[in-house]
């Protein structure tokens, strides 16, 4: 099992990753708002700014202070 580092120490199974998604359009808004009202949105921002919103195959919704293009990244760094 591959974990990606989302920031801060907080790590993510690659294998789990649906979307990795910037969170300033008004659909992505409503997933997070959505997740956070049914409690399946994790915040791993540490108190940071949110740049990436992770959805993940069992719809949890992951809030990340890196921004996509990073997560992005370090999923293909082995």
């Amino acid at each position: 099992m591959k974990l990606i580092n989302i920031g801060y120490g907080n790590m993510v199974s690659a294998s789990k990753i649906v979307a990795v998604v910037s969170p300033d359009s008004a659909p992505v808004k409503r997933i997070v708002q959505e997740a956070k009202a049914k409690g399946i949105a994790v915040d791993a921002t540490c108190g940071r700014k949110c740049k990436a919103v992770i959805v993940t195959d069992s719809d949890h919704v992951v809030l990340s202070a890196l921004s996509p293009e990073a997560i992005g990244n370090r999923s293909e760094d082995d």
